[in-house]
């Protein structure tokens, strides 16, 4: 089995996309997955599964649909990768809750940091299918514009790192 962590974009944040974390883990138990359990209400769930990677974000992203009404974009990584992601952290000296991963499913187009505007003191850099940001003084008064907000969600790195530990525990 592989242990896998769903991340779901825009669930539980700014009042929009309300889901219980327990309606969540109904859902992925309801599809079969093992050790099933969420971390913090911002819609992650973490599990275990024998289904490849597409085939768990097809799943869950059908169930979330007739839930909600509508489309709840997800965006999967295994337990190596989220490993993968904590090691190559570009900014390690960063404060955690300051440094964010916007998560993609596909590698980030490369003229993504190029394109983003009102850059002000953050620093950016691509991984694999992810794109670190850290906010050096705080989120709370960034101007920073990243395009694409549809094609990504973010969690700060004391979380990433957290699920991490989680889903190699």
């Amino acid at each position: 089995m592989t242990s896998y962590v769903a991340l779901l974009r825009a669930v539980n944040v700014g009042g929009t996309g309300k889901l219980a974390m327990a309606d969540l883990r109904a859902m992925g138990e309801a599809l079969g997955f093992a050790r099933v359990r969420t971390f913090i209400a911002s819609g992650n769930l973490l599990f275990d599964s024998d289904l490849p990677e597409g085939e768990v974000k097809a799943q869950l992203e059908a169930r979330l649909a007739v839930y909600a009404g509508k489309r709840v974009p997800v965006l999967v990584r295994n337990a190596a990768e989220l490993a993968a992601i904590v090691a190559a952290d570009p900014f390690p000296d960063a404060h955690g809750s300051r440094h964010m991963v916007f998560f993609y499913d596909a590698p980030p187009p490369p003229d993504v940091i190029a394109e983003c505007r009102d850059i002000q003191g953050e620093r950016l850099a691509l991984g694999t299918r992810e794109l670190f940001v850290d906010y050096g003084e705080g989120i709370r008064f960034t101007k920073l514009k990243i395009a694409g907000k549809q094609d990504r969600t973010g969690r700060n790195m004391n979380s990433v790192k957290k699920m991490a530990t989680l889903l190699n525990a």
